[in-house]
This record gives C-alpha cells, sequence and structure tokens, in this order.
C-alpha cells in the first residue's frame, strides 16, 4: 500500500511515502533559499510529495531567525534552483506557506512587533540571535489589518508557482498564526474573529479562499494540529476542532489535508485521526511518529491515504528505498536539526553507499 500511486491534484505521486515539513534553517539571517538547500531537496525526491520547511509569507515574521521567505524576487530566484533540482530527478515538491504570528521575536525581526489573534504571549524564553529572551508579548491584528494578512498567504502562493513549485501547504498547525486563531488558549477575541469555532476558524477559511483562488484549490492542503502543546497551545475540545474543521474543509475541494496525530509533549492526548477520516472526504495524510509497518497498515484498512515521514526522512534520503528493501536505516542527529552548513543535512548516506 505505501508503493500504491495515489491520485493528488494535478499529480499522480509513486508512492505515499511523504518528507514532512521540517524546519532546518539552512537559508540564512537574509532568508534566502540556497544550493545546498537545493541539494538537500533533490537527495530526498523519491518521496511521492515533497514538503519544504515553512517558508515565511511576510517579512518581519521570522520565529527561527536562518529559516527561508517566499516574499522577494531573490527568493523566488533561489527557491527555483530547489524546484529545479528536484523535478530534474523525477520528484514533486509543495511549498508550505507559513506566518509565525506570536512567535515572531522582535530579536529576530529588527524590532518588528510581532502580532497573533490575542496579546498572549508564549511561555518562556527563546533563543535569537541577541541571546535568550522571554518570548514577546504580542499585539492582537486589528480587523483592519487582517486582510492584508490573507492576501501575503495569496501571494506567497503565487510567488511559490512561480519558483516552479508543484503547490502549497498552508501552515495551520503548531501554535503559528493561524492555528492562533484556531484553538481557544490562544484567541481571546471578542469579535467576529473569537468565540465560537466558525468564528476561530474564519482567518483559515479566509486565508484558504484566498489562496485557492490564487492558483486553484487542487494546488493546496493544509496541515493541522488540533493536539500539538507545542508554543504553548490548548484547547477546550480538540476532538470537536479536528471535526469541525474536517467536514467544513470538503467545501474547498484541496489536494489534501495533512494532520499531527498527536502531541510532542503529551499534553493532550486524543483520536484524532479517526475523526479527521470520518468526517474529511479528500486525501488524508498522517504524520508523527508512524514506523512503516504501521503506515502500511493505516493506509491498507483505509485510516489514511498517506503518511508525511519527518526524522526517518531527515537521515535517509532514500527513505522510500530502504522501506522498500526492509534494509536499516540511519538514525537522526538532533545535535545538527539546526546548524548551519552541511553536517547533519546532506552527509546522511544513502543506502548504496552504506552497502558498499
Amino acid at each position: 500500500m505505501l508503493f500504491d500511486a495515489l491520485r493528488l491534484g494535478p499529480l499522480t505521486l509513486p508512492n505515499r511515502i511523504l518528507l514532512a515539513p521540517l524546519t532546518r534553517t539552512r537559508a540564512g539571517l537574509e532568508h534566502l533559499p540556497n544550493d545546498l538547500m537545493a541539494e538537500y531537496y533533490a537527495q530526498r525526491a523519491s518521496g511521492g510529495l515533497l514538503i519544504t520547511e515553512c517558508t515565511m509569507v511576510a517579512p518581519g515574521t521570522s520565529a527561527f531567525a536562518a529559516e527561508p521567505g517566499i516574499y522577494s524576487p531573490a527568493q523566488v530566484a533561489g527557491w527555483k534552483k530547489v524546484t529545479d533540482a528536484v523535478h530534474a530527478r523525477g520528484g514533486r515538491i509543495f511549498m508550505q506557506i507559513w506566518h509565525a504570528g506570536r512567535a515572531a521575536h522582535p530579536a529576530m525581526n529588527d524590532g518588528a512587533e510581532n502580532v497573533s489573534s490575542s496579546a498572549i504571549a508564549i511561555d518562556g524564553d527563546v533563543h535569537t540571535p541577541k541571546g535568550k529572551l522571554p518570548n514577546a508579548v504580542p499585539r492582537a491584528l486589528a480587523l483592519e489589518e487582517i486582510p492584508t494578512v490573507v492576501a501575503a498567504y495569496a501571494q506567497g502562493a503565487r510567488n511559490a508557482i512561480e519558483a516552479g513549485f508543484d503547490g502549497v501547504e498552508v501552515h495551520g498547525a503548531n501554535g503559528y498564526l493561524i492555528d492562533q486563531f484556531l484553538r481557544d488558549s490562544a484567541n481571546k477575541r471578542t469579535d467576529g474573529y473569537g468565540g465560537s469555532l466558525e468564528n476561530r476558524a474564519r482567518f483559515l477559511f479566509e486565508v484558504l479562499t484566498a489562496v485557492t483562488a490564487a492558483i486553484g484549490a487542487e494546488r493546496v492542503g493544509l496541515r493541522l494540529s488540533p493536539l500539538n502543546s507545542y508554543n504553548s497551545m490548548i484547547d477546550s475540545d480538540p476532538i470537536g476542532l479536528i471535526g469541525f474543521l474536517a467536514e467544513r474543509l470538503n467545501a474547498f475541494k484541496l489536494a489534501y489535508l495533512h494532520v499531527m496525530r498527536s502531541d510532542f509533549f503529551q499534553a493532550q492526548k486524543g483520536d484524532v485521526m479517526t475523526v479527521a477520516r470520518a468526517n474529511y472526504q479528500g486525501v488524508l495524510i498522517g504524520n508523527m511518529g508512524y514506523t512503516p509497518a504501521e503506515a502500511e497498515q493505516a493506509i491498507s484498512e483505509g485510516k489514511l491515504d498517506a503518511v508525511a515521514f519527518g526524522t526517518a526522512f531527515l537521515a535517509n534520503p532514500d527513505l522510500p528505498e530502504r522501506i522498500q528493501a526492509g534494509a536499516e536505516l540511519n538514525q537522526p542527529d538532533p545535535g545538527s536539526f539546526y546548524t548551519p552548513g552541511a553536517k547533519g543535512y546532506t552527509d546522511y548516506p544513502a543506502m548504496s553507499a552504506a552497502m558498499a
């Protein structure tokens, strides 16, 4: 089942082993995609679909200091190297478009204030180019500002297509801006964007409406994380949230819905995948901790249509080939996940090299 083809919008994926979006901070402080990134993604082109790391749709929204952007001509040109390299090896690639919201610290953004659904900071400290600092209290977006932010997502999607991407994944997960509207621990608004599920989902639906109008719904995916407490996120009813969203998303005719099934920190638990499958009629992608055997079983039982692998694909550029061969997997090195340069990025050996 993992090696069955899958129709995804205009694409036919040769397998259902996807590269999950993984922040790797190799774009430098100018947020420019580069040759090293092109090599990294091209190495993994045998995946059914590659989904890039989170990519800024607007300047002044950095949460990692060295993540890439998609708001300037230079960034479009840099990403074109990446897409050309992936397509040259027969791959397919979507860009994950993203606004960090309150996770964007002013110390990473030349003092630019961060914004969110409400003026509530993430707990604890964050590492910045100016050292470890407390997370900053964001400014709640004013009603008149929201259309400009929505437009930035749409322009980011257009820029991604110009850069040669096959589509985009809207980042609605992990405590970033869209998620900050969706979940009630971060959203305390009393206007049309807060309170009820309908109101909290309004921003997401406006973004999806704009992005699908810009590039076509068949080229747009969405990632959600109803349980993940990363970035101080909790919801009072995560099961209700995913059920509501999954049902309402059918109207958008997206390429796929990508759901993170658990919480990094185990603060919240529940079976969100079964609820998503029961309510969503399109292609459903699961993510977080699946083994190849579990992924195969979930797909064969109709619980999912594909699985996105994170650290396993990070450490094994030829992950589909290794799974098919039943070969041993390289182990990831967490110490080099976010460091500059090729070490722990493009130097993981392929199976053929390891066996030589």
